[in-house]
C-alpha cells in the first residue's frame, strides 16, 4: 500500500533510511526517488552527469561547482582577482563594484549551464585547493566534432596566485581535452602585458598563433594568440592528472558513449 508522507524531519529521515515504501517497493528501489550518491561537495545527477566529473592533480580537484562552491567563488572574485590598475580580461567584468563582480560570476556560470549543447559548450570548473575554492578553470568548444579544438580560460583569487596553481589547473583541463576527449589542438590567449598567463602557456608547450588588436578601457591593446598541438602537449606533460566520471559525460561532450 502507498504511504502518505507528512512534511517534517521524521519523514525525511524515514525516506533517507529507505523505510518509506511506494506502491509496495522501497524508495531506494524506485530509480527516480532513490537519493543520488554524493561525490565531494556536490551530488551526482542522473540527468546532468557532468556533476560527477572530477579532475585531480597532486594539489587540486577541479569539478563543476555546487551552489555553495559558486557562492564561495563569487566571494573570491569580489575580494579581488587582479591589480585594479590593469585589466587582463577581454571582457572587463571586474571593472564594476565588488557586489556586481560576485553577481556576474554567478550569472555567467548559470548561463553556461543553460546554454549547454553537445556541439557548443563551456565547461567551467571550480578549483579546489586543500578544501577551499581558489579560482576557476574553463574549457570550451564550438563544432568540436569537426575542429577537435578547445579554448581555455581561467582566473585565480589574488591570494592563490604565484604558487604554481595556474599551471596545475591548466594542465588538468589539457589532459581532459587531449587524453579524455581526443582533441587535436588547444587554444588560449593573453594580452601582451600579462606575463603570468603567457609564462604558464610557454611552460605547457603553447606556441604563438598570431595577434589580435582590440579596445580595452578606451585604449588599443594587443592580445597574443597561442596554440598547443597534441605533440606539444605530450612533450611538455609534467603534472599527473586523474579523471573520474568521464564515461557518463561523453554524450554531453558530443562524443560516443
Amino acid at each position: 500500500m502507498p504511504v502518505v508522507v507528512a512534511n517534517g524531519r521524521a519523514a525525511r529521515s524515514r525516506l533517507a533510511a529507505g523505510q518509506i515504501r511506494v506502491t509496495g517497493r522501497a524508495v531506494n528501489q524506485v530509480p527516480w526517488l532513490a537519493p543520488a550518491p554524493i561525490i565531494g561537495r556536490m551530488r551526482t545527477m542522473r540527468n546532468w552527469p557532468l556533476a560527477g566529473l572530477r579532475l585531480r592533480t597532486p594539489r587540486l580537484e577541479l569539478r563543476l561547482p555546487s551552489l555553495a562552491d559558486l557562492d564561495e567563488l563569487a566571494s573570491l572574485a569580489a575580494a579581488g582577482v587582479h591589480d585594479p590598475a590593469v585589466q587582463p580580461f577581454a571582457v572587463p567584468w571586474t571593472d564594476v563594484p565588488p557586489d556586481q563582480q560576485a553577481r556576474a560570476v554567478l550569472q555567467y556560470h548559470w548561463r553556461q549551464w543553460g546554454a549547454w549543447s553537445p556541439g557548443d559548450w563551456s565547461l567551467d570548473l571550480v578549483v579546489d585547493f586543500g578544501g577551499v575554492i581558489a579560482g576557476t578553470q574553463g574549457v570550451s568548444v564550438r563544432d568540436f566534432d569537426v575542429l577537435r579544438e578547445v579554448h581555455t580560460g581561467s582566473w585565480l583569487g589574488q591570494r592563490y596566485q604565484r604558487q604554481g596553481i595556474g599551471t596545475e589547473m591548466r594542465a588538468a583541463v589539457l589532459h581532459l581535452a587531449f587524453a579524455g576527449l581526443h582533441a587535436e589542438y588547444a587554444c588560449s590567449g593573453a594580452f601582451s602585458d600579462n606575463a603570468a598567463s603567457l609564462a604558464v602557456s610557454r611552460k605547457l608547450g603553447y606556441t604563438p598563433d598570431g595577434m589580435d588588436r582590440q579596445v580595452l578601457r578606451g585604449q588599443p591593446v594587443t592580445q597574443q594568440r597561442l596554440r598547443l598541438d597534441r605533440a606539444g602537449w605530450q612533450a611538455h606533460r609534467r603534472v599527473a592528472v586523474e579523471i573520474t566520471g568521464l564515461a557518463e559525460c561523453l554524450p554531453d561532450f558530443g562524443l560516443p558513449g
